[in-house]
């Protein structure tokens, strides 16, 4: 299926672009999120009448991701969970978890914005993880987990 994107899409295209995606894709997660529309004839021109209103959108949105990077850099994150004497965890510290405490702290992050490349953190100690506000703008926190004992 063809679909013009509405906004930029990680490795798929960027405003504007027309390409061809598999049905379940667009019909199950692009269309309905909003992020793309079926490239028909009257679609096209009704995209090419709002595009520079979508591109104002769009260069807002990135802006106001930019703006919220800066307050969010540098920031550590206080996380505490039940642990052993060897310090590992009886459970783990998820992205839900971490997306939680930036939303006590004041930031607006939802639990997928948070990127843990080696999955939950299982140990006591530092870690550092990134937080994607927009899909060109990512940063990088600190998260602090203390040992709890039961």
């Amino acid at each position: 299926m063809q679909v013009i994107l509405l906004e930029k899409v990680v490795n798929l295209g960027n405003l504007g672009e027309i390409v061809k995606v598999k049905d379940g894709y667009a019909r199950n997660f692009l269309i309905p999120q909003g992020h793309a529309r079926r490239a028909t004839a009257a679609a096209k021109a009704e995209f090419e009448a709002r595009r520079a209103d979508l591109e104002k959108a769009a260069a807002a949105k990135l802006a106001e991701s930019q703006a919220q990077a800066e307050k969010l850099a540098g920031t550590t994150v206080k996380v505490t969970q039940k642990a052993g004497v060897d310090g590992r965890l009886f459970g783990s510290v998820t992205n839900f978890d971490i997306a939680e405490e930036l939303n006590k702290l004041g930031y607006k992050v939802a639990k997928s914005q948070v990127r843990m490349p080696n999955g939950p953190i299982k140990v006591v100690g530092d870690t550092s993880v990134s937080v994607a506000l927009h899909t060109d703008v990512v940063v990088e926190i600190a998260v602090s987990v203390y040992g709890e004992t039961a």
